[in-house]
């Protein structure tokens, strides 16, 4: 059974920047891409980065696109997030989760399965 554990999120001020981090367990992780999505409270999860299974190929949403950067080592079995420029509206839940598929030019909500229980990021002064 895959699992999968975020941590490295916080309360940071605006302009911050903190980095997440996923270790997936149970999966030979290098066969599958991997995807980042946050909650704010009250809302519906957004996919925010993806990342293909040899980390050659990523996706971001265009709100945290030049802000946020997705890598991943597979040799640790762990996906990144590093998060520069925070601002307030940054403040969510962050999960990682596990792709269907390798590869895929696009990426959207559906081509995830398995996810984390995420970390909480703040970003208040």
């Amino acid at each position: 059974q895959v699992q999968l554990v975020e941590s490295g999120g916080g309360l940071v001020q605006p302009g911050g920047s903190l980095t997440l981090s996923c270790v997936v367990s149970g999966r030979t992780f290098s066969n599958y891409a991997m995807g980042w999505f946050r909650q704010p409270p009250g809302k519906a999860p957004d996919l925010i980065a993806a990342i293909n299974w040899s980390g050659n190929r990523t996706q971001y949403l265009d709100s945290v696109k030049g802000r946020f950067t997705v890598t991943r080592d597979n040799s640790k079995s762990t996906v990144f997030l590093q998060m520069n420029s925070l601002k307030p509206d940054d403040t969510a839940r962050y999960y990682c989760a596990v792709s269907y598929y390798r590869d895929n030019s696009y990426y959207t909500e559906a081509d995830f399965g398995s996810w984390g229980r995420g970390t909480q990021v703040t970003v208040s002064s």
